[in-house]
């Protein structure tokens, strides 16, 4: 496993982390989250990612029971607060209450005195920001988290709740965006951003959904378990990549992973990992080969031609729109 600083902070993250979104406690059975979240720690993966609401909090009580005999200064615990975790108008959202009441219940969760990251997993319309950055501030300098982050938030956005960061003293160090060869939004506004103010991207879904494994093929119906065919695992995530035109593309990069003796997971895993301003892959899995598979990708340099070759192919059908990068107008 290789390492990188997350942003300009002193935090070392593993290049490629783990993350249990549509896994733990919905997809994957526990002893097989256990199996894979041990396939990571043998792999090398120190860097784990989590949220309140994946699984509605199950995910965290998963990954809190699977890490708890690890030792905790090993390791980087990453979690996120904005999305509902329960029936109440103050269960969502980033107002002081619910993150003073998230963060306390994502430590128990997680079994662990602190976080090392606590993200804002989208920007919340309906709170004032100086508000939401005022609570980050309280949970820092009360030691439940080292860190700051944001998750889905424009360049405008990240930069604002920076300087107000800067004056409350505190570390706002990451962003985590989706990003993949099909999925470049943050590529015009939120990079250039980010490299300016010290924020590293830890980047979620890049395999878009699996798409770039190569598992999908244009013209035939998706493999039977796959995510596709899951409604609880996100099969309606993946399906605006399910066009013939897509997948045909797709499979157009199989040469071209064959020519740098990389499975098609571990190029798109690669690729990400070419951007600068990225610290951290984040690859989910439900069986332990898929972790033995993804991490091979840690440390490998594609070439300036493999990289052109892959523009070529995917082009047509990126996505390249940084207005892409939105949260709700309300509170879900």
């Amino acid at each position: 496993m290789e390492f990188r600083h997350l942003g300009r902070s002193g935090l070392m993250v593993s290049e490629i982390s783990y993350g249990n979104w549509i896994t733990h406690g919905s997809q994957v059975e526990e002893e097989a989250a256990f199996a894979c979240v041990r396939a990571a720690l043998d792999a090398g993966i120190t860097t784990f990612d989590t949220a309140d609401t994946y699984a509605g909090t199950r995910a965290e009580d998963v990954l809190g029971r699977a890490l708890q005999q690890e030792r905790r200064e090993g390791l980087e615990i990453f979690t996120k607060v904005y999305w509902p975790t329960g029936p109440g108008r103050n269960d969502r959202g980033l107002s002081r209450k619910h993150i003073m009441e998230s963060i306390n219940g994502s430590l128990r969760r997680l079994r662990t005195d602190y976080v090392d990251l606590y993200q804002a997993h989208r920007y919340d319309y309906s709170t004032p920001l100086e508000e939401t950055m005022e609570a980050f501030a309280d949970v820092v300098h009360s030691g439940k988290a080292h860190y700051i982050g944001v998750s889905e938030w424009k360049a405008s956005q990240i930069r604002e709740a920076h300087g107000l960061a800067r004056e409350l003293r505190i570390p706002l160090v990451s962003s985590q965006p989706q990003y993949s060869m099909l999925w470049r939004v943050i590529e015009s506004e939120v990079v250039p951003t980010s490299e300016e103010l010290g924020i590293g991207q830890i980047v979620w879904s890049p395999m878009a959904q699996g798409v770039l494994s190569g598992k999908y093929l244009p013209g035939q119906p998706p493999p039977s378990g796959s995510r596709a065919t899951d409604e609880k695992s996100g099969a309606g995530f993946i399906a605006k990549w399910l066009t013939d035109d897509v997948l045909t593309r797709v499979q157009q990069l199989k040469p071209l992973a064959d020519q740098a003796g990389l499975s098609m997971a571990q190029l798109a895993i690669a690729w990400v990992l070419q951007n600068p301003n990225v610290s951290s892959a984040i690859i989910g899995a439900s069986r332990p080969e898929q972790v033995h598979d993804n991490v091979k990708a840690a440390g490998v340099k594609l070439d300036a031609g493999l990289l052109k070759a892959i523009d070529e192919i995917v082009e047509p059908v990126t996505e390249r729109d940084p207005a892409r990068t939105e949260s709700p107008a309300q509170r879900p």
